[in-house]
């Protein structure tokens, strides 16, 4: 069954030191007239090994660390419910940021398969809220409140990559797993609470300090950034150094029905999008993900992926065919997965590559917001 719990963790008004970077990082400890190795100790300790005090830095002096906890502290965000799917596949944490924001993190455990070895994804916020007001997203119906800043971002990973260790470490005290194969971590997806593109200069910092192979080293093609398809900032990130991988939402074949589900394509319509799409091809030479919810009578008929067909068959991708994870009080119904199957059948025929991915956690409800919207409405 679902695990729910809270748990009890001490909040501090200090500035967290995971808004710094690595830069930023340097020049402070240089202020305390500590050498740059230090730093680099530092960061270490922070993103490669998890530390969550500086009294266990004990590689650092005595003084130092006295230094750093008077003045900072390692994140600021406090977990106030964990939920667990039956299945055990997908962790769901609902945090309380110190102006009482709450944002939403799931961590989702992919057995290995043929293609690909056992993963840990961990999906993550980038804004407290969304102003895109997506009809079928419950945080597209929570209205925008604020960015989430950089350390914001990256505290969630942090979170989730020391409970992904603390299950290898177990595996390998079982003997079911070799120290060889301690993985935490291996994929970031931007498809949490808001839109990743909205909050550009603080996504990308945050994507920078995850990929640095001295942190927590998650290499940037196992990183992807989604977006309802804000063309600036398409555009923007292809020209980026980070080769990370673009997702679009695109939810439907035409203006008139991805309209009616998502406003914002009155501003970038479904023709500029694709432009902007295969833009972003041109100079990464890295097929886009396309991310396709399936509404049951709304955008998963038999001449919707006709359509879709149509528009996608010059475009390198791969499209993501995903039947909706209900959000309880919107009036779209789950697509059944045979029928999903018949439209990846019908793309099928205009030589466009798709995925049926059945939604995790449904039932600790990890859809985008869903866990937020549950717990204001226990407080209400």
């Amino acid at each position: 069954m679902a695990i729910e719990e809270n748990i009890p963790i001490i909040s501090s008004n200090l500035a967290s030191i995971l808004e710094l970077s690595k830069g930023q990082l340097l020049a402070s400890l240089e202020t305390l007239g500590q050498p740059k190795y230090r730093a680099e100790q530092l960061w270490r300790a922070i993103y490669r090994e998890g530390r969550t005090s500086f009294e266990d830095m004990t590689n650092l002096s005595k003084d130092l660390r006295g230094v750093l906890s008077q003045n900072y502290s390692i994140g600021n965000a406090i977990t106030v419910l964990s939920k667990q799917s039956a299945d055990a596949s997908t962790d769901k944490i609902l945090f309380k940021l110190p102006d009482g924001e709450l944002i939403e993190t799931v961590l989702m455990r992919y057995e290995a398969d043929g293609h690909r070895r056992g993963r840990k994804t961990v999906c993550v916020s980038t804004q407290a809220g969304c102003a895109l007001g997506c009809t079928f997203c419950a945080t597209g119906q929570q209205g925008f409140r604020r960015n989430l800043t950089t350390g914001e971002i990256t505290e969630q990973v942090l979170t989730m990559e020391r409970l992904a260790r603390s299950e290898d470490e177990k595996e390998i005290e079982a003997g079911t797993r070799s120290r060889g194969e301690l993985q935490g971590v291996t994929n970031v997806v931007f498809m949490g609470m808001g839109e990743p593109l909205a909050n550009y200069e603080n996504m990308m910092e945050s994507i920078r300090i995850l990929n640095d192979p001295k942190g927590i080293g998650i290499g940037a093609r196992h990183i992807t950034v989604s977006t309802v398809g804000l063309i600036p900032g398409i555009e923007k990130l292809a020209t980026e150094d980070v080769q990370i991988n673009l997702a679009v939402s695109l939810h439907a074949p035409d203006n008139e029905t991805r309209s009616e589900t998502m406003p914002v394509n009155k501003r970038y319509p479904i023709e500029q999008l694709i432009e902007a799409c295969q833009y972003f091809v041109k100079k990464t030479n890295r097929r886009i993900f396309i991310e396709y919810v399936l509404l049951k009578g709304q955008n998963d008929t038999p001449l919707h992926a006709s359509k879709l067909g149509r528009v996608l068959k010059d475009l390198l991708c791969h499209v993501n065919l995903i039947p909706v994870n209900p959000t309880g009080e919107g009036p779209y119904r789950r697509t059944e997965y045979r029928e999903a199957q018949r439209f990846q059948s019908d793309l099928k025929k205009f030589n466009v590559p798709s995925t049926v991915r059945m939604e995790k956690g449904i039932d600790i409800d990890a859809g985008c917001g869903q866990l937020r919207d549950r717990a204001l409405a226990l407080e209400n």
